[in-house]
């Protein structure tokens, strides 16, 4: 699943290409995907110009004139492609292509068909079903220590969970919020209400570094992410924990005394982490 890096670099891919530009074409070539598209979704579109492509937690928001918006999640294996027009017939996952006034196609392809597009108006967008309730920015001056803390406060539930309650914080996943807790030393089983303002205001610049460092290279490509130009993102090359189940802990000066990097379950998801350096 794409998480706010991911989705940030698709969301600057397509504005380049975007930005300022009028729709002259917009195909659907499907009912839908995880849920059907909605109705009129192409007619609606075409014609209208883009007036910018941004993103709110891990959704693309792509606002056009006349007070339209555009929002769309890439599910698991969703991909947003930038091309020339072509002649030849789409491929089979080829779901929708979206043509600008440029000539140039941006073409959907989403095999598994998890992801999902809405369109709404710009007056309705912070009470839309798919963003209410989502939690601060990350990456914004506003999220600080003081934020943070106060989501956190009471809540018994392990940090890493919670982190990933997107009420609390905006477009962390997986992947950031393990690598954010093993940069802070904190346990992923800690319970979130239980860390001290020191340890949250640790945390907080840390979230900001990981996410930081992952946008500028692209994001994490494990299997489906890929940038608009069709390059891979390479974030996955800096993981100190993720996916490095039984290697050795890079923060451990005696490593692998400490026992190398394990891996539990929680939610359903797979956290990595070192039980000596995170407390």
């Amino acid at each position: 699943m794409p998480e706010l890096p991911e989705v940030e670099t698709v969301a600057r891919g397509l504005a380049q290409v975007w930005d300022g530009r009028r729709f002259v074409s917009v195909e659907t070539r499907r009912a839908g995907l995880r849920v059907p598209f909605p109705k009129d979704f192409a007619r609606r579109l075409t014609g209208r110009t883009v007036e910018a492509v941004g993103r709110r937690a891990k959704y693309l928001v792509v606002r056009l004139d006349g007070g339209l918006v555009m929002l769309g999640h890439l599910g698991m294996s969703g991909r947003m492609t930038i091309g020339a027009l072509r002649n030849e017939p789409p491929g089979p996952h080829d779901h929708v292509e979206w043509v600008t006034d440029q000539g140039i196609s941006v073409t959907l392809t989403d095999p598994r068909r998890f992801g999902l597009f809405a369109l709404c108006e710009a007056s309705d967008l912070g009470g839309h079903p798919l963003l209410a309730g989502i939690g601060p920015e990350p990456l914004d001056e506003a999220f600080d220590a003081g934020v943070l803390a106060k989501a956190l406060a009471g809540k018994t539930g392990p940090i890493k969970t919670v982190l990933l309650d997107q009420k609390v914080v905006a477009g962390l996943g997986n992947i950031y919020v393990c690598e954010s807790l093993f940069r802070a030393e904190i346990s992923p089983l800690r319970p979130a209400g239980s860390l001290s303002r020191a340890e949250v205001g640790r945390l907080v610049p840390l979230i900001k570094a990981v996410l930081s460092e992952a946008v500028a290279a692209g994001g994490s490509t494990l299997r489906d992410h890929a940038r608009p130009d069709g390059e891979l993102g390479y974030f996955q090359h800096s993981f100190q924990v993720y996916g490095r189940e039984g290697e050795t802990c890079p923060g451990c000066p005696g490593a692998p005394a400490c026992g190398g990097i394990l891996r539990m379950t929680q939610a359903g998801r797979s956290t990595f982490y070192c039980a000596k350096r995170q407390r």
